[in-house]
């Protein structure tokens, strides 16, 4: 028998890894007929947040952005994304980016689809405008190689320009595969585990980690990966871009 007080979730001040064994279901607002998990949210001292959503038969997911952009990528499934009056049908790999201002209805979905959120409240930029709706495809998005590392490949799905302050990519690492160096930056992360498995190293502490898990990276968290397995290792994950670095 399997004892329940064992789990390779860890919350600590500045990183946190959440496996799918410690999953609490929540209820959002307009989100009907749908399981929702809060993975990571301001409540852990993150200024995003993220969110795993299983739609069952009916499941709608309805709302309108206010102060806050969000994220939709479909993990699993088909729905249909409806964003003030536009209308597309995702399935495995493709996502949607809801800009603030705009109402959004998911639908006519098959149940057990999944969908990874993340949120972040909207900075304005003077000079730049703000963005519009994005429908894409991971599928149909380069990875080039990361750093001339033919092991490590990098597709990032959302524009690179001052309009955006977030980004969200998808990194893939052979087995074997590891980031060159042990990144210490201003950019907060949260992330999924797609694909494979490997050892991620956050504040000089070694967590085993598995399709499934998320991770929480707080700014200057100390940040390491190595890929293990017999395939590839891939996460999507969220950071904050494109704004002064401070307020002073």
């Amino acid at each position: 028998m399997e004892i329940s007080a064992l789990t390779r979730s860890v919350v600590k001040n500045n990183h946190a890894v959440i496996c799918p064994d410690g999953y609490v279901n929540s209820n959002v607002p307009g989100w009907t007929n749908c399981i929702v998990n809060v993975i990571i949210n301001e409540q852990m001292g993150a200024h995003l947040c993220q969110t795993l959503i299983t739609l069952q038969k009916e499941g709608t997911l309805t709302g309108s952005t206010n102060q806050s952009q969000i994220f939709f990528y479909i993990m699993e499934g088909s729905c249909k994304a409806t964003v003030s009056g536009e209308s597309k049908v995702l399935t495995n790999g493709q996502f949607v980016y809801v800009p603030i201002q705009k109402e959004y209805v998911f639908d006519d979905a098959a149940p057990g689809t999944k969908i990874l959120t993340f949120h972040k409240v909207y900075e304005p930029l003077q000079e730049a405008p703000v963005p519009v709706t994005i429908f894409g495809d991971a599928a149909a998005i380069p990875g080039p190689a990361y750093l001339n590392d033919p092991a490590l490949r990098l597709q990032v799905l959302l524009p690179d320009n001052l309009s955006f302050d977030m980004a969200v990519n998808i990194f893939t690492y052979d087995a074997g595969g590891h980031l060159p160096f042990v990144e210490t930056h201003i950019m907060e992360h949260g992330l999924l585990y797609l694909q494979g498995q490997g050892v991620y190293m956050l504040d000089h502490q070694w967590y085993p980690i598995k399709k499934g898990d998320a991770i929480w990276m707080a700014p200057y968290c100390q940040q390491w990966f190595t890929a293990m397995g017999k395939e590839p290792a891939v996460y999507i994950y969220y950071k904050n871009v494109n704004r002064f670095p401070t307020v002073i």
